[in-house]
């Protein structure tokens, strides 16, 4: 086997976002786009001589890139890396995996929940050797190195078969090839009342997992139906497909419809649960119910000491700056330190690395512990799953009784999606040029209280993120916030976010609760007019 160097012309496109490189899967199919992101990630991460794990979330394309990973490993010094079964591992079980061999890192082929197939979504992303995703000084070497790039190396080798465990040489690099799901498995199993489970499951507690089609459907099956003892049928849409059966794996009342029906129709089960693409989101509902991200949360922090892995308490907690403030209540009463950071996975990672936080989460059906350092969708399901054994009550009653003890933070995100970024910026920019002038004045009936461009000061390492999203905060509770996104491929998405609080009206309809907050963003921000969008694209 030898090794070929291939000259190439540096790529301008390759920036990394908060989560990898997302592109269409056309664009990483070019002559030379995958390898010249991967050269870059095996230099920048300083990975030969190293370990390494690999997987992907099964979405097209995914096998193919896997054994160019592998070839181009070999080719640039890799000692050893331990791929996922069929190239396949859900994000949270590759950052297991990470952790568990004590790997360098891992490259994971993802594009989290866009969709997927040959005219969808592709993406890669490094994650360091805590699990987690590359920090902004890794990321940022990446890009450096993919603009200065002008040659790669790979392997002139056949395709390995990774569709059975085992232990194979690529060239002088060893490859070893894991079942993708028994380790995660183990984990939870570690975490969990899987007793407690189990007895309520055999006393008559129905459920519904809708796996999307994507890669959370074995771990699910495994897990809920055969290690539960769910009955079969329980996982939905359970076998991984390259296109997520024509599906968007987007785990929200708008994409999981089937899920959303099941659950508001006569015959509805005790609890209804989803997952997303890479199998890193969940979203949970209750029969007639939807949990917000924000709340579930809250509720999960509330109650987390019920699972054995958290009989010790929490050491803090931590959620994203869009994401509610309902936890951050929750944190006030249990006597918790409770962290801001900016949207991205990658900012838990210092408070988690550090012993600060327990448990964090974002609006964005991220939820997550310190048993990994990624966000798992799967692990929410099984916490309260977990929490709804030991109290013995619907979730619709554990629900109401936290708001009753903690107020109610009703909640929403509007999304504008691939709009021109010209506009979008011009949305932000004006805003953000005003933002002093904007504390005493009456928007809508509210009084805006404060205002300001969120920036963080990492309180680990030291480290400054500026310009992560506009706050506008109202007496009372209530805010709105704005901010550009970097999960999608076409234009840019507007991502609007609005919060009210209220301890005593706890059933208003969201809709009518936010109205207020809504008008009074239309007013300040001018959407409408900057963008043409007379609506958002989805309401979450």
């Amino acid at each position: 086997m030898d090794v070929r160097t291939v000259p190439v012309e540096p790529f301008t496109d390759q920036k990394p976002g908060t989560s990898g490189l997302r592109k269409r899967t056309a664009s990483f199919m070019r002559q030379h786009y995958l390898e010249c992101f991967v050269q870059a990630i095996l230099e920048a991460g300083d990975c030969a001589g190293k370990v390494l794990v690999l997987g992907g979330d099964g979405r097209y394309f995914n096998d193919r890139a896997a054994q160019t990973v592998l070839r181009m490993a070999a080719a640039n010094g890799v000692a050893k890396v331990v791929v996922g079964q069929g190239a396949l591992l859900s994000t949270p079980a590759a950052s297991n995996l990470i952790r568990v061999t004590r790997a360098h890192g891992g490259i994971v082929l993802s594009a989290s929940h866009n969709p997927g197939g040959p005219d969808g979504d592709f993406g890669v992303k490094f994650n360091v050797a805590n699990g987690g995703p590359a920090p902004e000084k890794v990321t940022a070497a990446i890009h450096d190195r993919t603009r200065a790039l002008r040659e790669y190396r790979t392997l002139d080798s056949a395709d390995l078969d990774l569709s059975r465990p085992g232990t194979a040489r690529l060239g002088a690099m060893e490859v070893e090839v894991v079942d993708p799901v028994a380790a995660y498995a183990t984990l939870m199993e570690s975490l969990f009342d899987f007793d407690a489970i189990r007895a309520l499951i055999k006393g008559g507690f129905r459920l519904r997992f809708d796996a999307m089609h994507a890669i959370t459907g074995p771990y699910a099956t495994e897990i809920l139906e055969r290690r539960l003892g769910a009955p079969a049928g329980t996982v939905m849409n359970g076998t991984p497909l390259p296109d997520f059966g024509g599906h968007h794996p987007d785990p929200n009342p708008v994409h999981a419809h089937e899920l959303v029906q099941a659950m508001n129709g006569p015959e509805a089960p005790d609890f209804g649960a989803a997952s997303d693409g890479d199998g890193d989101r969940n979203m949970i509902l209750g029969p007639g119910l939807f949990v917000t991200p924000s709340d579930s949360l809250a509720l999960l922090a509330a109650n987390a000491h019920l699972a054995p892995g958290y009989a010790k308490g929490l050491a803090g907690v931590a959620r994203s700056m869009p994401t509610s403030r309902a936890v951050d209540r929750v944190a006030e009463a249990m006597g918790l330190p409770c962290f801001e950071t900016p949207t991205g996975w990658k900012f838990f990672g210092n408070l988690l690395d550090a012993g600060r936080i327990t448990l964090c989460g974002e609006e964005s059906s991220g939820t997550g512990s310190d048993h990994v350092r990624e966000k798992d969708g799967l692990w929410a399901v099984l916490l309260w799953l977990n929490i709804l054994a030991a109290r013995r009550q619907p979730i619709g009653e554990i629900v109401r009784e936290h708001w009753q003890k903690f107020g109610r933070n009703y909640y929403a995100r509007h999304d504008y999606e691939a709009v021109a970024s010209d506009a979008a910026n011009k949305v932000m920019d004006e805003l953000r040029g005003g933002l002093s002038n904007l504390p005493g004045r009456v928007v809508s009936g509210l009084t805006v209280e404060a205002a300001d461009d969120f920036a963080y000061h990492d309180p680990v390492d030291g480290s400054s993120s500026a310009h992560q999203g506009i706050r506008i905060m109202f007496e009372g509770g209530s805010r709105a916030v704005l901010r550009l996104s970097g999960t999608g491929t076409e234009g840019a998405t507007l991502r609007v976010y609005l919060e009210r609080y209220d301890a005593e009206a706890l059933d208003q309809d969201p809709t009518e609760a936010l109205a207020p907050i809504v008008a009074a963003v239309e007013t300040l921000a001018g959407i409408k007019e900057k963008t043409g969008r007379e609506k958002p694209d989805v309401v979450t």
